[in-house]
């Protein structure tokens, strides 16, 4: 019976080729609502179903695959140039991560807490590809670039919100990925750092793409003050909630 919760888990803590099941989940949605409440809830599932099996996990073969599967969608989000995939790749890649933390906790509002952190910047990613798709037709880095001239408060949330999913410092994802190494055998640490690395590069190919080089001439506005603020509000008020939960941890 755990084997199969274990096997099912890994529909929602996706492993490859699991994985390709959200990947086509995602793809059918197109209102950005429905696709936030995917990235949101469809890994707390996995989650539900690892705690049903007893933790910490005890299937050193299942956190073995998890880490292929990270390391996997790390090294595939550099030839992604489509923001929502690149959303939906790096939720895959970084909620496999779930599995190894399992490995080392008996407590499952840790392991929910760090799948909400993981997921916070798809989330923003998803909603400014949105913002994209809606101006140009498209979401792809390199249809039309230097918008950081033209799309000035697009193009500093894009930025933001890339560099959330990069993981880099103040961001959620930073926090949860260096715990995780601390608490990880070195093995798992190192492929860990790898895989982050892979974020980090893939991040600035994409921003490449959109922000940054030679500006093309567009007609587009860019957004409004109310939605610039709202969004740009929304970003700062979950990287200042995590950083008093991660000061207020024993």
């Amino acid at each position: 019976m755990n084997g199969f919760l274990l096997l099912l888990a890994g529909v929602f803590l996706p492993l490859f080729p699991f994985s390709m099941i959200f990947s086509a989940v995602f793809a059918k949605l197109t209102h950005p609502v429905a696709r936030v409440l995917l990235l949101l809830l469809w890994p707390q599932a996995g989650v539900l179903l690892l705690a049903h099996t007893g933790l910490p996990l005890n299937a050193e073969f299942f956190v073995g695959w998890a880490v292929a599967t990270f390391l996997l969608y790390a090294l595939r989000l550099l030839s992604v140039r489509d923001l929502f995939q690149w959303s939906g790749m790096l939720m895959i890649s970084a909620t496999s991560l779930t599995w190894l933390l399992a490995s080392t906790t008996t407590e499952r509002l840790l392991l929910q807490q760090f799948v909400f952190w993981l997921t916070v910047a798809p989330v923003f990613l998803v909603l400014l590809a949105t913002a994209f798709q809606t101006r140009f037709g498209a979401a792809y880095a390199g249809l039309h670039t230097g918008l950081a001239r033209r799309l000035p408060k697009l193009s500093a949330l894009l930025v933001f919100s890339v560099f959330a999913g990069m993981a880099l410092p103040i961001f959620p994802a930073f926090f949860s990925l260096l715990g995780l190494m601390v608490q990880s055998p070195v093995q798992w640490g190192v492929a860990v750092l790898l895989g982050w690395l892979l974020w980090t590069w893939a991040g600035t190919r994409l921003l490449n793409g959109f922000v940054f080089g030679p500006p093309t001439p567009i007609t587009a506005e860019d957004l409004c003050r109310g939605k610039a603020l709202a969004i740009g509000l929304s970003l700062i008020a979950i990287v200042v909630l995590n950083l008093i939960w991660t000061g207020v941890k024993p």
